[in-house]
């Protein structure tokens, strides 16, 4: 029950990016140089299994990830399948077990989250384990914050209230067997949350550096200055 794929969220078509997203998928924007799609697979190294999802443009990230042996991209075709129908859909690539899966607009300005979170991963209690940042280490974010922790760190929603302590980072390890109940196409992860959350199988872990958002234009600028001050 221990994570031995990954999924990597990539279909979406950035919006909060543009212009710079006119002509190239959010993923392939570079920050330090580097395209967003390899700060997450350097987050990944070990895995033999990863899945990228596509859809906006998407030949320009099968291109460039076509001589990564490791690396499946699925492209959803005619419409997007948002998070949880894109996890869905990869299923028979993923396998049965356990997931990690990430977006890829954000950058990690300290250590790799993803040891941190199987060192923490506990199946016999855990349905989804989520990296949450403290709301005052999150850069360039606009959010009020998603999440409180309660007790035994189990996953509060923000709710009615104006603010939250903890915002999610778009890294979490999350069982799947869940998936096949919902017969929606294309649907969020908040279905699978939501189920999880009410059970008190979806629990939190704290990162403790800092984590930039990196869903618009000056967020690029703010990521490569994180990284610099790490």
């Amino acid at each position: 029950m221990n994570p031995k794929a990954a999924m990597i969220f990539a279909a979406g078509f950035g919006t909060r990016m543009a212009p710079l997203t006119d002509q190239t998928p959010k993923p392939m924007i570079k920050v330090n140089g580097k395209p967003l799609i390899d700060h997450c697979l350097s987050l990944l190294d070990g895995f033999e299994t990863i899945v990228v999802n596509t859809h906006y443009l998407a030949g320009q990230i099968e291109t460039y990830l076509a001589n990564k042996p490791n690396v499946t991209c699925l492209r959803e075709e005619p419409e997007i399948l948002e998070t949880g129908g894109g996890l869905k859909n990869a299923l028979p690539v993923l396998g049965g077990d356990p997931v990690v899966v990430m977006n890829s607009d954000a950058v990690f300005a300290g250590p790799n989250p993803v040891p941190e979170l199987l060192a923490r991963w506990d199946p016999d209690r855990m349905d989804a384990l989520l990296t949450i940042v403290p709301i005052e280490q999150c850069i360039a974010h606009e959010g009020s914050g998603d999440f409180t922790l309660g007790e035994d760190d189990t996953l509060i929603r923000r709710g009615k209230n104006l603010t939250a302590p903890y915002v999610y980072s778009g890294v979490q390890i999350l069982k799947t067997d869940r998936l096949a109940g919902i017969s929606e196409t294309s649907f969020s992860l908040n279905l699978l949350w939501n189920q999880m959350i009410a059970e008190r199988r979806a629990f939190g872990w704290v990162y403790s550096g800092k984590w930039v958002d990196v869903g618009r234009p000056s967020g690029i600028q703010a990521a490569e200055k994180a990284l610099v001050d790490v």
